[in-house]
């Protein structure tokens, strides 16, 4: 494919990454831009793309409303690697974060708007408050957090280093 050409892009929940996957599509939005949910385990991909020569990145979220700031945090992101993936934090996880009445939109909603970004290679839902389960199932290359985050703040960054990769706050 040409340089900057989007293979894949899918939205998965993490308690279906690498469990009973197989032959399950859903669509979301239709027409020519259609986005769907793909069978995809995301560690078994990791695996692949690293054996590809591909840096695989990862970034997490509550996306509550998508803002220029989480536009240049993504792009920013995405430059560091070959695939991103985005974990974005479910509803449920969200109230318990930033309390009730939150959040504004729903999970599958902002995971839709986050998969239509050009950077964003792989989105998917995380129902707990942390996404460590998720980073220990992707292993990324790189974990990406805003600047905002003090290094000693980011879950997974020991686990990230200790396999070999690197934390970068923007």
């Amino acid at each position: 494919p040409e340089a900057g050409a989007r293979l894949a892009v899918a939205v998965v929940d993490i308690d279906d990454v690498g469990h009973g996957m197989e032959g399950r599509l859903h669509t979301l939005s239709h027409g020519p831009a259609c986005l769907g949910v793909w069978p995809i385990d995301l560690g078994q991909q990791g695996r692949h793309d690293r054996r590809a020569g591909r840096r695989v990145v990862f970034t997490t979220g509550c996306f509550a409303l998508l803002h220029a700031g989480h536009l240049r945090l993504l792009e920013t992101a995405r430059a560091a690697g070959d695939s991103l993936v985005v974990g974005v934090n479910a509803d449920a996880s969200v109230r318990r974060l930033k309390g009730p009445g939150r959040p504004l939109v729903p999970a599958r909603e902002r995971a839709e708007l986050l998969a239509g970004l050009r950077a964003v290679t792989y989105v998917t839902l995380f129902g707990e408050d942390t996404p460590a389960r998720l980073i220990r199932r992707i292993r990324p290359d790189v974990l990406v957090k805003g600047a905002d985050y003090g290094a000693h703040e980011i879950v997974g960054a020991r686990e990230v280093k200790a396999w070999g990769g690197r934390v970068l706050r923007v």
